[in-house]
């Protein structure tokens, strides 16, 4: 077994905790909000950003109990716009280095089988030129894996959360919680990517949204290999083609540039939009 192996494979067994360590038996969060000085307690905005910051904040205990364990350091971004979330490091050979993201998403209401998706960190400079230290805790080149840790919720119904309620410390239990029934994953991040980017206009890599794609490492260069998803990325928008009438055509999808470079076609995995 590789140290990439043997690194996911403990990963993986260790994120079963998770889920007793943040949620009641009935599958609520046990964050139910803030606390100050005179104990009153206000409840928390179901803001995916405020959620996800808190889930990390709630974790972060078990992630530092996880690499001491295992024998790893725990480095975190300096700036917070820095990828990834954390870089352990092997604390008996600092050459080997694994990054880690937390992701977290919601399920689609109506579609519970589908999620909102993730961002997968940039196509950008630290992508194209892996000893780039550029918005990058260490070199891209320099991590032996690249790590999604993803958790998957329900959001409350916004019936039941009240977030101008003020609630006394004597009403814990009693305060609905935003999330719920959680469900938590470890991949690497090329086996769930999709080959749309992430957000707006930054330079950000989507992920599909199937979740059962998405447990399982099934994304859309699943099948092709993680060297596929590097070359694709750093060529994202960048290679300018001639179509059957003549004109150009910017290559912007996994099916068109495995084409251009002769690779098969069959491999590619279509599950942008949670189906094949």
């Amino acid at each position: 077994m590789t140290e990439k192996e043997n690194f996911a494979k403990k990963l993986e067994e260790f994120v079963v905790e998770f889920k007793e360590h943040i949620s009641t038996d009935k599958g609520q969060w046990t964050v139910k909000g803030f606390i100050d000085i005179f104990k009153n307690v206000y409840t928390i905005s179901s803001d995916t950003k405020i959620v996800s910051k808190i889930l990390e904040i709630h974790l972060f205990p078990k992630i530092l109990h996880f690499a001491q364990v295992n024998g790893y350091k725990v480095v975190l971004a300096d700036h917070q716009n820095y990828y990834p979330d954390l870089s352990f490091v092997k604390a008996s050979d600092e050459s080997i280095k694994f990054a880690v993201d937390f992701k977290t998403t919601y399920r689609n209401p109506k579609k519970p089988y589908l999620c909102n998706g993730f961002t997968l960190g940039s196509h950008g400079k630290y992508f194209e030129h892996r000893t780039s230290t550029k918005n990058i805790q260490f070199p891209y080149g320099a991590y032996s894996g690249h790590f999604c840790l993803g958790i998957i919720y329900d959001r409350a119904n916004g019936a039941s959360i009240d977030e101008t309620k003020i609630h006394s410390i004597d009403e814990l239990h009693s305060i609905a919680s935003v999330v719920g029934n959680f469900q938590f994953f470890v991949t690497e991040k090329w086996k769930i990517a999709s080959d749309k980017g992430g957000s707006g206009n930054t330079a950000n890599i989507g992920s599909i949204n199937n979740i059962a794609d998405i447990v399982s490492g099934q994304g859309m260069f699943s099948k092709l290999g993680e060297h596929w998803f590097d070359e694709y990325w750093i060529n994202y928008k960048k290679i300018i083609t001639l179509n059957e009438e003549g004109g150009t055509k910017t290559i912007s999808t996994l099916r068109d540039y495995v084409d251009y470079k002769n690779g098969d076609i069959s491999l590619v995995v279509n599950k942008r939009n949670g189906k094949e």
